[in-house]
C-alpha cells in the first residue's frame, strides 16, 4: 500500500484556524461504514445517532501548555515542544532549529513577566531527532503554567491566546500530559453529554497522552515502512472490566476519537479481552487491520497522507472516506483540529 493513494487536494480556507463561536455547534458528517452512504447533519444531532445499549470511550487527556520558549548563552531564542518526563526526571523535547542544539547547550527559561524559572541543559540528540533535556531542579506543573504556551498544530498559523487555554481542552479532561488535544471530544458540551447519558448509554474514560507522532507525516513510500512514535496510554480496571462486560452482552462500542481507538485497540488481546493497566503503544492501524473493539468511532477530518486517515480507512474502507472526503470539501466543511465531524457508524 503506498502513501501517495491517501493524498486528497484540500482548499487551504477549509483549514480551521479558530473553533466555532459555541463550542457544539459544528457540522457532523454521518457515514455508514457498510454501504457507504452520508448524510449532512450537525453536532447537536449526534445523541440521537447512537443506541442506547452503546457504550461510548472518551479520552480524559488533558493538553500541557508544553509549548515553551528557551534563551541560550548567546540570546538566541529556541522553541521547546516538550513530550515526555523520563523515569530520571529528564524530559524528551522537540526543538526549533535542531541542527544547532546539541548536547551541553545551555538554556534559560522565563515567565511572562522576564523572571527566570528554569534552567536546562541538552544532554542527547536521539536518533528520532528529539532531544533529552535536563532541568535544575525536577519539574512540576506549575513550570508550564507559568512558561508555557497551549501548542496549537503547525497548521494553525496563529499565536495561541486565552480563549485556547479552554476551547483546545475537552470538558472532560482531567490527566496532564498530552501534546495535542484529542480533537473529537472537543465538539462536547456538557448539555451534550447528559444527553448521551439520558439515552442510557454508558460513557466511560481512557487516557492516552498524544505525543510526537501527531505532528508527523508518513514519509515512506510505502505504508508498512512508517513507524509510529510511542505514546502512553491508561485504562482502568473498572473501565475494563465494564467494556468486557459490554461486548460479552454484543453492545457496540464506539470511540470518541482517534486516540481513543488506539487505546483501545492496544489494550485488548488476541483473546478479545480489554487488558487494564498502564503501556505504551506504537499501534499503526491501517486498511487490512481487523478490529478487536471499536465498532463506531466519531472523529474529525483529517490531512492527506496521515496515519489517522489510514486509520479511519481501516474501520470504514478507503473508498468510503474518499467519497465522504470529497463531498465535505465540496460542502465545505472544516477540516482538522477545530473543525467539523465525522460520525463513522
Amino acid at each position: 500500500m503506498l502513501t501517495r493513494d491517501y493524498f486528497f487536494d484540500l482548499p487551504e480556507d477549509l483549514i480551521a484556524q479558530v473553533p466555532t463561536e459555541r463550542r457544539g455547534d459544528e457540522r457532523l458528517l454521518l457515514l455508514d461504514k457498510t454501504s457507504g452512504r452520508y448524510e449532512d447533519m450537525m453536532m447537536k444531532d449526534f445523541p440521537s445517532l447512537i443506541s442506547s445499549d452503546c457504550v461510548m470511550v472518551v479520552n480524559n487527556s488533558r493538553v500541557r501548555k508544553a509549548r515553551c520558549y528557551g534563551v541560550t548563552e548567546s540570546g538566541g531564542q529556541v522553541e521547546f515542544l516538550f513530550l515526555e518526563e523520563l523515569e530520571d526526571h529528564s524530559w524528551l523535547a522537540m526543538v526549533s532549529k535542531a541542527k544547532r542544539q546539541k548536547p551541553g547547550r545551555k538554556y534559560f527559561f522565563h515567565d511572562r513577566n522576564g523572571v527566570l524559572v528554569e534552567e536546562a541543559t541538552i544532554v542527547e540528540a536521539l536518533d528520532d531527532g528529539t532531544r533529552r533535556v535536563v532541568f535544575s531542579h525536577e519539574l512540576d506543573e506549575d513550570f508550564f503554567t507559568r512558561c508555557g504556551h497551549v501548542p496549537l498544530p503547525p497548521y494553525i498559523k496563529r499565536e495561541d491566546d486565552f480563549g485556547d487555554e479552554t476551547r483546545y481542552q475537552t470538558i472532560y479532561a482531567s490527566r496532564e500530559g498530552s501534546v495535542a488535544s484529542p480533537t473529537a471530544g472537543l465538539h462536547f458540551t456538557r448539555d451534550l453529554m447528559d444527553q448521551v447519558r439520558a439515552k442510557g448509554v454508558e460513557i466511560l474514560e481512557v487516557t492516552l497522552h498524544v505525543g510526537a507522532g501527531t505532528f508527523l507525516p508518513v514519509r515512506s513510500e510505502n505504508i508498512e515502512d512508517h513507524h509510529m512514535h510511542y505514546e502512553r496510554y491508561t485504562v482502568d480496571d473498572e473501565v475494563a472490566s465494564r467494556l468486557n462486560k459490554a461486548k460479552s452482552e454484543g453492545r457496540r462500542i464506539v470511540a470518541v476519537g482517534t486516540t481513543s481507538v488506539r487505546t483501545l485497540e492496544s489494550a485488548t488481546g488476541e483473546d478479545g479481552l480489554v487488558k487494564a493497566g498502564t503501556g505504551r503503544t506504537n499501534i499503526f492501524i491501517y486498511p487490512g487491520y481487523r478490529f478487536r473493539t471499536v465498532d463506531s468511532l466519531l472523529t474529525n477530518f483529517h490531512t492527506p497522507e496521515s496515519t489517522l486517515l489510514m486509520l479511519v480507512s481501516a474501520l470504514a474502507g478507503k473508498d468510503n472516506i474518499m467519497r465522504a472526503y470529497e463531498h465535505a470539501i465540496r460542502e465545505r466543511y472544516r477540516f482538522y483540529s477545530y473543525g467539523d465531524a465525522m460520525f463513522i457508524r
